[in-house]
């Protein structure tokens, strides 16, 4: 009998510790803020080097790009984690209109009548695979910006870079047939 006593606090205990992820999704979730108002002051430093100085702000707003998605890795990691382990309320099985526009607009503006499909995320590994394809995205974004500043000089050096793209574009084809 205290055996069990034991082995129920002992679970109960340990299915309370997912509390712990919530460490992680605040972490990610304020870091994602971060980026966006990092990536926010990229395009604003763009607008005023291109307006004000008539220079050339891509790569600033190439650099904006990729916080932006960093941002948004950070972003759906937390929120696939929440998720995953505390969340146990499912907002598109809620009848009340109301009560789903109140939880998920932004003052009043944005209702969501139902979850985002990519919010539905039940496993681990689906969230690593969501992960994964976002950070190819962020590779690809880093080889655009690089390739912008490389010297084409010999045929060697084009068939390099053309190599590059098809590998490139071949990686993304395989992502948007994976599922």
């Amino acid at each position: 009998m205290v055996g069990l006593v034991i082995s129920v606090y002992a679970t109960a205990v340990i299915y309370n510790c997912r509390f712990m992820t919530l460490l992680a999704v605040m972490g990610s979730l304020v870091g994602s803020v971060l980026c966006f108002i990092k990536g926010c002051t990229y395009v604003v430093a763009s607008y005023q080097d291109y307006f004000v100085n008539q220079g050339r702000g891509i790569f600033m707003l190439v650099e904006a790009t990729d916080v932006y998605l960093l941002g948004t890795v950070m972003l759906v990691f937390g929120m696939g984690l929440f998720e995953l382990f505390i969340s146990n309320l499912d907002v598109a099985k809620s009848t009340s209109e109301e009560t789903t526009t109140r939880r998920s607009n932004l003052f009043g503006l944005f209702a969501l009548k139902e979850r985002p499909k990519w919010l539905e995320i039940k496993s681990v590994n689906e969230l690593k695979t969501k992960l994964g394809h976002v950070i190819v995205m962020l590779l690809l974004i880093g080889l655009f910006e690089k390739s912008k500043k490389a010297a084409i000089l010999t045929p060697t050096d084009l068939l390099c870079f053309s190599g590059c793209v098809l590998l490139s574009s071949g990686c993304l084809y395989l992502l948007s047939k994976l599922h």
